[in-house]
């Protein structure tokens, strides 16, 4: 067995024996691959053992990703910053884009969505701990960017993103992470399909899962340490 298919078993694992400690379904969380500074190799290897779903940060590298592996039925989900001049080429060639913040990236990501697309799945990037060093719209200005979004027919609001800030406190963690799932709670009156919480990564994923995560990103516990000469 390879290393990656090794790990990715080994992630998997994890991912559902937080999902049952947590009393969840079994299929209630969607595992998303990492897979920035990866070459294409390393996700068809993944792909091999079963993994649909990966993440990219980098717009250029992804892009190429997307070229040498579209033989392969994949999901790309775009999870890191977006710039205004760089949301034609997210449109056009995402499933996912987890790291919406304002109304007008969202709003150009739906004037660039390509017509014969089906509608961009987005969430909304929060950030939760209030951290000046992060991205992401503060809570309380959360409904206003959703009702906003959801009247572009280009996209669907799926949920909300986090990256709060790191903490080995699991009380900690499950305090902040309630605090996102209390949010699309209170989305869910107005917003019903919004079903999506994109929370946890190898250092705090149950605690995600056990606060309601839906899809949890891991990157370096899958693919090794990442290789930034690449």
């Amino acid at each position: 067995m390879s290393t990656i298919a090794s790990n990715l078993e080994t992630v998997c694992q994890q991912v559902q024996m937080a999902v049952a400690q947590a009393g969840r379904p079994e299929n209630a969380v969607t595992l998303l691959a990492v897979s920035k500074t990866r070459p294409a190799a390393d996700l068809r290897a993944a792909y091999a053992e079963g993994q649909r779903d990966f993440g990219e940060n980098y717009l250029q590298e992804s892009l190429e990703k997307i070229d040498a592996l579209a033989d392969l039925p994949l999901c790309w989900h775009f999870i890191g910053p977006i710039q205004s001049n760089k949301t034609r080429p997210v449109a056009e060639h995402f499933h996912w884009v987890h790291s919406v913040e304002r109304e007008k990236i969202g709003r150009r990501l739906a004037e660039q969505r390509p017509a014969g697309m089906p509608p961009l799945n987005i969430c909304l990037q929060v950030n939760i701990s209030g951290e000046a060093s992060k991205s992401g719209c503060l809570p309380e200005d959360v409904p206003a960017l959703a009702a906003a979004l959801t009247q572009q027919p280009a996209l669907v609001v799926r949920g909300l993103m986090a990256i709060p800030q790191a903490t080995d406190d699991e009380a900690e963690q499950r305090a902040v992470f309630g605090r996102m799932q209390q949010l699309l709670c209170d989305l869910q009156t107005d917003h019903p399909q919004m079903d999506t919480l994109s929370m946890g990564m190898s250092g705090d994923m149950t605690a995600a899962i056990a606060a309601g995560s839906t899809m949890v990103r891991i990157g370096t516990a899958i693919f090794g340490a990442r290789d930034y000469s690449a």
